[in-house]
């Protein structure tokens, strides 16, 4: 039997199987609304057999968006648009989820296939926030450090954007606390310079990260599964590590999150990440037994063995994939295929099957 493809529980909720589809942006919202395009490209991998659909980053104000044409949740108008994303993918048999996240320094960019440099105000951009006014690189725009009445309005601003979210129909949230985004920021010592409560030994790092991690959990019905993405290491010598991600994920299973999506990297340029198959797939391993928390393997898993092997072997309890689902929406049902699993194809699918 495929461990792959066998059900999940994490509170009230059960996904058909271990294949999550990771958030992907697509850069392709309007004013954070999510359009047509979103409705497609979401709800055609929940057709394609995914047990977990998740939306893209999305932004809990304006400011916290990587570029102008990224999706938000900042409104009552944000949350009735996602509402026919979350309730086809529902239909479809998977659950739906949204990540909730501020994109901090590295925000107001241009699109990737425009060079994804960073825009001026004159360009439609806005002056990025974070931690400390210390730039992501050279001729990024140097961002505006958060004052305390600041970070109890993003805390805020994490609660309404929870609510919303089960306004919308979503049944899953994660927190993105990776890929040097803001509350990533405030984790790295490579980023986070400050001198108050906020900066410095790590519990102070951990300090906001964790409040809005709390603030989230208390939104969020009880019966519903929270996650957290975390960069397990910032492949940097005197930056954020395992060790410290082990620290976290601890202290986060106290809070009440469920399950550790476990990435890594980006916080700084160039870091000298070692891209391979599964190459992140050991912090996964050392979360779930270490932490003892359920974790997500994510990056470069893209063979239907290598997913069930991670699985099967207890090194995650889910394997997250992106870019594959871009290549093929239908992974899942192709992948149960290779592995002699049958799955229930949609109806309208069947003489494909």
């Amino acid at each position: 039997m495929s461990v792959l493809f066998s059900p999940l529980t994490l509170r009230s909720i059960t996904f058909r199987n271990r294949i999550f589809v990771s958030p992907m942006c697509q850069y392709s919202s309007r004013n954070g609304l999510p359009t047509d395009w979103h409705l497609v490209h979401l709800g055609s991998r929940a057709v394609g057999g995914a047990g977990l659909v998740m939306v893209e980053a999305t932004a809990v104000s304006p400011e916290g968006r990587i570029s102008p044409d990224d999706s938000g949740i900042w409104s009552d108008a944000h949350a009735d648009a996602f509402a026919p994303v979350a309730g086809f993918i529902n239909e479809q048999g998977a659950v739906p989820a949204i990540q909730l996240a501020h994109a901090g320094r590295k925000g107001s960019c241009s699109l990737p296939w425009l060079g994804g440099g960073p825009l001026g105000v004159e360009a439609c951009g806005w002056q990025p926030l974070a931690p400390s006014a210390a730039p992501f690189d050279k001729g990024h725009p140097v961002p505006r450090a958060l004052s305390l009445p600041e970070l109890d309005e993003l805390e805020a601003r994490f609660r309404s954007a929870a609510k919303r979210a089960l306004v919308a129909g979503f049944q899953v949230i994660e927190l993105h606390m990776a890929h040097g985004y803001l509350l990533h920021e405030f984790l790295s010592p490579l980023v986070n310079h400050r001198e108050d409560d906020y900066g410095g030994n790590l519990e102070n790092r951990l300090r906001f990260p964790l409040r809005v991690a709390r603030a989230v959990r208390e939104e969020w019905p009880a019966e519903l599964p929270l996650f957290v993405r975390i960069s397990a290491t910032d492949w940097v010598e005197g930056g954020w590590d395992i060790d410290q991600s082990l620290h976290l994920a601890r202290q986060l299973k106290e809070i009440g999150v469920d399950l550790i999506d476990c990435s890594s990297g980006f916080a700084v340029p160039n870091e000298p990440v070692p891209f391979g198959p599964g190459f992140q797939v050991p912090f996964a391993a050392r979360v779930r037994t270490e932490a003892g928390i359920a974790s997500g393997a994510v990056g470069l898993i893209t063979e239907p063995a290598q997913a069930e092997q991670i699985v099967a072997t207890g090194q995650a309890d889910v394997v997250l994939l992106a870019r594959q689902m871009l290549r093929d929406p239908y992974w899942p049902l192709h992948a149960a295929k290779a592995l002699n699993v049958d799955v229930p194809w949609p109806n309208q699918y069947l003489r494909a099957k």
